[in-house]
């Protein structure tokens, strides 16, 4: 059964029924998921973080031991209560999604533990997803879809967490913040946090649109971090505007490389913590990533993996000794380097 209305899914969150046994909770928004996935944890058992009551398994656990799941859903709590099993699959692969869809329907049609809830959590799964498809036609199961916050879901964020400590916007203060924040759930919330601070958490204040004046412009935007961005989100004209415009600030060829050189390292950080096993955001915000540019690194490092990464390396590199030869054109230098990066990130697809 797909749940797609917010009233339907508020409603469901609240109150399971009792004739569910599995739920996918998935989504583009990973922030969105995870909290969705929670509040429904909490609902179902009452010690959602006991090890006794929750099994937690990820897809690489299914594929060290393909029974894993099974195994699970059989089992019993030892604390008498609620069994609840929660699989994070963190990537779309064909097998760990067909195991998990096998299991759903088999949970669903009652051939394992009866009185264990299953709980699906995971990224954008297309029509094709076998898990998807088992959630959306299975009785006894539910599919909750997550999408981007729109401009309203923000709004309403904002409100609740800063009433949490005492806090308010004006309507003016609360739609220039608004229009400030990142789409993507989590880092929305760790700015309404950052907020709430500025603010003073219990001080009962309204920040006005003056306030946030200061509040937004502690980090100057640089038009080389963005020239760099740019170019490896595949906007050439916008990355050769940005080089030209730093150019005129006073900021050469080699500067512009070494920009490009960091978002490149931040790119192959992020891609390493991913391959160790992090979630993309978390792995992106240890990279260093600033809050109003993360919506676009997250877009960027879903494509960009070690191995592109590491083909352009040597580009840079020679790039930099380039700029640093006495007499050269580090400027021309800077921005084909950017036509080389936009090139490849146009071709990786994006």
């Amino acid at each position: 059964m797909l749940l797609n209305r917010r009233p339907d899914v508020e409603r469901f969150l609240a109150r399971p029924d009792p004739a569910v046994r599995a739920a996918l909770v998935f989504g583009r928004d990973l922030g969105v998921v995870r909290e969705r996935a929670a509040e429904l944890a909490g609902k179902l058992t009452e010690r959602p973080d006991d090890p006794f009551d929750v099994a937690l398994v990820t897809d690489s656990d299914i594929d060290d031991d393909p029974a894993r799941l099974a195994d699970e859903l059989m089992a019993y709590s030892l604390m008498g209560g609620r069994r609840l099993v929660r699989l994070r699959l963190s990537s779309e692969r064909a097998g760990p999604d067909k195991q998990a869809a096998e299991a759903l329907e088999r949970h669903a049609a009652g051939e394992f533990n009866p009185e264990a809830f299953f709980l699906i959590e995971a990224g954008n799964l297309d029509r094709n997803s076998a898990v998807r498809r088992a959630a959306e036609k299975g009785a006894a199961a539910v599919a909750i879809p997550c999408y981007e916050d729109e401009v309203g879901d923000l709004a309403r964020l904002t409100r609740e967490g800063l009433a949490k400590d005492r806090l308010s916007l004006t309507n003016e203060a609360l739609d220039i913040f608004v229009r400030r924040l990142p789409h993507e759930r989590g880092v929305a919330r760790r700015e309404i946090e950052r907020l709430a601070l500025y603010l003073g958490p219990g001080s009962g204040a309204t920040g006005t649109a003056d306030d946030l004046e200061d509040f937004l412009g502690v980090e100057p935007e640089a038009s080389l971090a963005d020239a760099a961005q740019d170019a490896f989100g595949g906007r050439l004209a916008a990355a050769q505007t940005g080089l030209r415009r730093a150019a005129q600030e006073g900021e050469g060829g080699p500067a512009a490389v070494r920009a490009m050189s960091i978002h490149l390292g931040r790119l192959r950080r992020t891609a390493t913590l991913r391959a160790a096993g992090a979630e993309l955001a978390e792995a992106a915000k240890a990279s260093g990533v600033f809050w109003k540019n993360e919506r676009e690194f997250l877009r960027q490092a879903r494509v960009w993996e070690l191995g592109p990464l590491a083909e352009l390396q040597p580009e840079l590199l020679a790039a930099d000794r380039a700029c640093k030869q006495t007499g050269s054109p580090d400027q021309l230098i800077a921005e084909r380097l950017a036509l080389t990066i936009a090139a490849r990130a146009k071709r990786l697809g994006l």
